[in-house]
C-alpha cells in the first residue's frame, strides 16, 4: 500500500509540473502581445493563419515564425506578412509579395500595389507548423485560456484549502495508522 501512495505522489507531480510549465507558457505568450494581438518576441512574431490565404504555402491552422527585416535585406519577390489596419483599429495580416522599395520613405508595396509603411511589416517567415496554429488560438483566446489554465489552477487552489482545513481540524491520520 505504502508504494502505491509513492507512486500516486510521483505521477501527481509529474502531471502537476507539466499542467503548470504549460499554463506558464501560455501566459507568457499572451503576455507578450504585440499592440496587432500577434505574440511577438523581439524581432520574432508566431503569427496564427485564422482564414484560407491565397498563398499555396500557408493554410488555415497554420502557425508561422516570422523575423523582422531591416528594409535594406528585402528584395523584390520576397514574401512579407503585414498588419492592415481597418477604420475601427482592427489589424488584419496581409500576405504578399515586394513588387517595390521605397528606401526613403521606408516603405515597400505589394506586387498588387498595396504599399505598407515598415511600422507594419510583420516580417518574412521563416518557418511553418501545420496544425499548430490551431491549437495555439484556442488556447490564446479568452475562453480557452479560461477553462483551460484559469479554472483548472482555482479548482486546484480550493482543493488544497480544503486539504489544509481538513488536516488543520482532524490531523494527520495517515502517522497513527502507520504505527
Amino acid at each position: 500500500m505504502k508504494a502505491l501512495k509513492v507512486v500516486k505522489k510521483v505521477l501527481f507531480t509529474i502531471v502537476a509540473v507539466l499542467y503548470f510549465s504549460f499554463a506558464l507558457c501560455m501566459t507568457i505568450l499572451l503576455l507578450n502581445y504585440n499592440k496587432y494581438n500577434v505574440t511577438q518576441f523581439g524581432d520574432t512574431s508566431l503569427i496564427i493563419i485564422k482564414e484560407d490565404v491565397s498563398n499555396d504555402n500557408y493554410k488555415k491552422g497554420d502557425l508561422v515564425i516570422v523575423e523582422a527585416p531591416n528594409i535594406e535585406k528585402i528584395q523584390k519577390g520576397d514574401t512579407l506578412f503585414c498588419y492592415k489596419v481597418d477604420g475601427k483599429g482592427n489589424a488584419n495580416l496581409q500576405i504578399g509579395n515586394v513588387g517595390e522599395i521605397y528606401l526613403e520613405e521606408e516603405a515597400i508595396s505589394y506586387e498588387n500595389g498595396n504599399t505598407y509603411s515598415m511600422e507594419f511589416v510583420a516580417g518574412k517567415p521563416q518557418k511553418v507548423y501545420e496544425g499548430v496554429g490551431t491549437f495555439l488560438s484556442v488556447v490564446e483566446s479568452q475562453w480557452g485560456f479560461l477553462f483551460i489554465v484559469l479554472v483548472p489552477c482555482f479548482l486546484i487552489f480550493i482543493y488544497e484549502v480544503y486539504a489544509l482545513i481538513v488536516e488543520i481540524k482532524y490531523g494527520n491520520d495517515e502517522d497513527s495508522v502507520e504505527e
